[in-house]
């Protein structure tokens, strides 16, 4: 039974992207390893943004310190 954790900051994600996503890994695994895909789960984790750092720093502060343009 395979598992598979995903760890995203939770900022503009959609539902219908979280749901490509699982839809995507579960057929590989289908594909690549021949994983049932009634057996195989996925788990879309969001994380606020304050508190997913690095850097010395969290993404929050990291994301307000760049220039996008």
């Amino acid at each position: 039974m395979p598992f598979v954790s995903v760890r995203i900051t939770r900022d503009g994600v959609t539902r219908e992207q979280k749901a490509q996503v699982i839809k995507e890994i579960t057929e590989t695994l289908e594909r690549v390893m021949n994983k049932k895909p009634e057996l195989t789960h996925i788990v879309i984790e969001e994380v606020d943004t304050d508190n997913w750092g690095y850097a010395g720093i969290t993404t929050t502060e990291y994301r307000a310190g760049l220039s996008w343009t």
